[in-house]
């Protein structure tokens, strides 16, 4: 895959052959974004890009995940009832912590999350070209006598179709670089959160919500106004992605964390730090709430303070224009 912008518009050619042409290309394609690779390369070549956008993503942790096949409650207390039923269990004397949560349909999400310390994330062992269904074995040797509320981590495995395991790194990486040109890049491409904080897709959502209403505000698509607008994009969604990021981190810790210092903060943080901190923060993160600005707005519901919405110069105008119409 390759990709090409100039004044003229944006092409991207893909690994079948076929080209596509537009004004703006929007590389919306994950974590191991073609897009951002070709875009990364063409600003490389330049002189452009930043030595810390040239590195790869951060590799946090191992993650062992599943879902059981329908089990019987008798056999597994819990399941089948009103509400989902989370348990997180952090491991004594192991870098593993493990979780089960039920699901409808009488099931169990699982996972096994072994922490990983900078050498042994680069480490050959733990290179991706060795995954698959069956070098899961090992992994699922040292975790399956693991405890959890309806009997061991192994029995939710054995419960689990194989070919229903998986077995990824939990990275992130928040990129420098979004946009140049006539390109842009959303969600995972430009900023990879760990999943710990939920804030993943979230993010993503709104990325291409702003990146919605900078383009409806376009006046021409000269290529100094697409650039100049997704500029503006980048301008509005990083400080609040910053955020997200480290939060997303913060969590990870907590969760997962092995160290004296990361176990002394999760004993504060679960059990010393208020409510109303807790609250604060929440609050906090709940208050941005990005809409579409070429839409009517909705409401406010709630008591949580809501981060104003920025108005649409065109919006209005379209409005104000059909009044007298």
């Amino acid at each position: 895959m390759s990709i090409a912008h100039n004044k003229e518009g944006a092409m991207i050619r893909c690994s079948d052959g076929t080209t596509y042409h537009g004004d703006i290309l929007v590389g919306a394609d994950g974590a191991n974004s073609g897009v951002r690779q070709s875009l990364y390369k063409l600003m490389q070549s330049n002189g452009q890009l930043p030595d810390s956008d040239a590195k790869g993503l951060n590799k946090c942790n191992i993650c062992l995940v599943g879902t059981t096949d329908p089990l019987d409650p008798e056999k597994y207390p819990g399941i089948g009832g009103p509400s989902a039923l989370l348990y997180q269990m952090i491991g004594e004397g192991t870098s593993y912590t493990w979780s089960s949560m039920t699901v409808p349909n009488n099931q169990i999400c699982w996972n096994a999350v072994m922490q990983l310390g900078s050498d042994e994330s680069e480490d050959e062992k733990f290179r991706n070209s060795e995954w698959g269904p069956e070098s899961n074995e090992a992994m699922i040797k040292e975790v399956r006598d693991f405890r959890v509320p309806t009997g061991t981590l192994g029995d939710l495995i054995d419960a689990t179709p194989k070919d229903g395991i998986s077995r990824v790194f939990l990275e992130d990486k928040l990129f420098e670089t979004w946009n140049n040109g006539r390109v842009v890049l959303i969600g995972d491409a430009c900023h990879k959160l760990l999943p710990s904080s939920g804030q993943g897709a979230v993010n993503a959502m709104q990325d291409a919500v702003i990146l919605a209403n900078c383009i409806y505000e376009l006046r021409s698509v000269a290529e100094g106004d697409v650039a100049e607008a997704l500029r503006d994009f980048k301008e509005q969604r990083y400080p609040h992605v910053k955020d997200q990021y480290k939060a997303s981190q913060l969590t990870a810790k907590l969760l997962y964390g092995q160290t004296f210092f990361e176990r002394l903060v999760r004993n504060v943080v679960l059990n010393y730090l208020p409510k109303s901190v807790q609250l604060k923060s929440m609050s906090k993160d709940l208050a941005y709430r990005p809409q579409a600005s070429f839409l009517p707005q909705a409401p406010k519901r709630g008591t949580c303070y809501v981060v104003p919405q920025r108005p649409s110069k065109r919006y209005q105008e379209e409005r104000e224009l059909s009044k007298h119409l």
